[in-house]
């Protein structure tokens, strides 16, 4: 009877430091760090070094990796500064070409696509730094050489978070290195204004861009296919966007809804009004391909496709 009062005691004290130690090991509201963290760091910069851009030359993917984690771990997750990631930035950095970068504000995935892994243009996400990290997420544990694969903090339960400094860094380091003519697209669909104040653009690559090397910036100003038409150049957050430029003493243009980009949105909605087409037909660079009329939709899209 005593003993087996004792082994439902234990269990019971089993359960409840289980359950206590769950709801301890969940401290924050954001997702833990992505699981098999360090294999995909690694195999992301051997992958860009030997098939994305081989152009920027040997890397030591494994002295990038422990750059990247002796940035975080072990310290409080809620006390990570950007320039605890320098060793990382300057083991990963590599030239970026002018005229080639690309900024963004609320269209992650479009910009991705446009950009083609560095072929059209070089956004953050494709550079070797960026590249390695897009999409993940992570943090560490204070007094601990481990990762918190439960929770992580959000940028909402403190700035000084391990990803949000990591990409203040990533973003200051890609505007100070870009140069030439600075493209930026922004989606004028999106609910609270297409230049966001505070924002990444806004806070840490506009201040960072070198006037001395910088000759235009072009905006790109599309809309969500099936989203409504919110902002366009010169009105509302565009507009302060473009006289704070102008104000800084740069030359700058904006284009609605860009021929180029559209083209690669229409690609997932043929059959939208927005996506039919005129007897020019361009190029996804803006150049002109046939001014001649095309009655045939396929034979237009076959063209557009073999651009992308």
């Amino acid at each position: 009877m005593m003993k087996s009062l004792f082994l439902s005691v234990l269990l019971v004290s089993v359960l409840f430091m289980n359950s206590f130690s769950e709801v301890q090991g969940k401290k924050w509201k954001g997702e833990g760090t992505t699981q098999n963290l360090e294999s995909i760091v690694i195999g992301r910069c051997y992958d860009y070094i030997g098939i994305v851009n081989p152009a920027v030359g040997e890397k030591n993917c494994s002295a990038i990796w422990e750059a990247f984690k002796n940035a975080f771990i072990n310290k409080d997750p809620c006390n990570i500064l950007p320039n605890d990631y320098e060793l990382f930035i300057n083991l990963s950095f590599h030239t970026i070409p002018p005229n080639k970068s690309l900024f963004w504000e609320n269209n992650q995935l479009l910009v991705n696509s446009f950009a083609g892994r560095g072929r059209r243009y070089m956004s953050l996400a494709d550079t070797l730094f960026g590249f390695v990290a897009d999409y993940l997420n992570w943090c560490g544990q204070a007094n601990s050489a481990g990762l918190d694969y439960e929770s992580c903090p959000t940028t909402e339960e403190c700035e000084n978070n391990a990803v949000e400094s990591f990409w203040r860094k990533a973003s200051a380091t890609y505007a100070q290195h870009s140069s030439g003519v600075i493209h930026v697209l922004l989606n004028g669909s999106v609910v609270g204004g297409a230049y966001p104040e505070p924002g990444f653009f806004a806070d840490y690559e506009i201040p960072n861009l070198q006037k001395d090397k910088v000759s235009e910036i072009v905006i790109w100003v599309v809309d969500d296919i099936e989203g409504p038409d919110i902002e366009s150049c010169g009105t509302h957050t565009v507009k302060i966007l473009e006289n704070r430029l102008k104000t800084l003493g740069y030359d700058v243009t904006c284009t609605d809804n860009y021929k180029s980009v559209m083209f690669l949105l229409c690609l997932d909605y043929p059959d939208d009004s927005k996506c039919t087409l005129s007897s020019a037909v361009f190029s996804v660079d803006g150049s002109l391909l046939s001014d001649g009329p095309f009655t045939d939709t396929g034979t237009i899209w076959s063209v557009v496709v073999s651009q992308l």
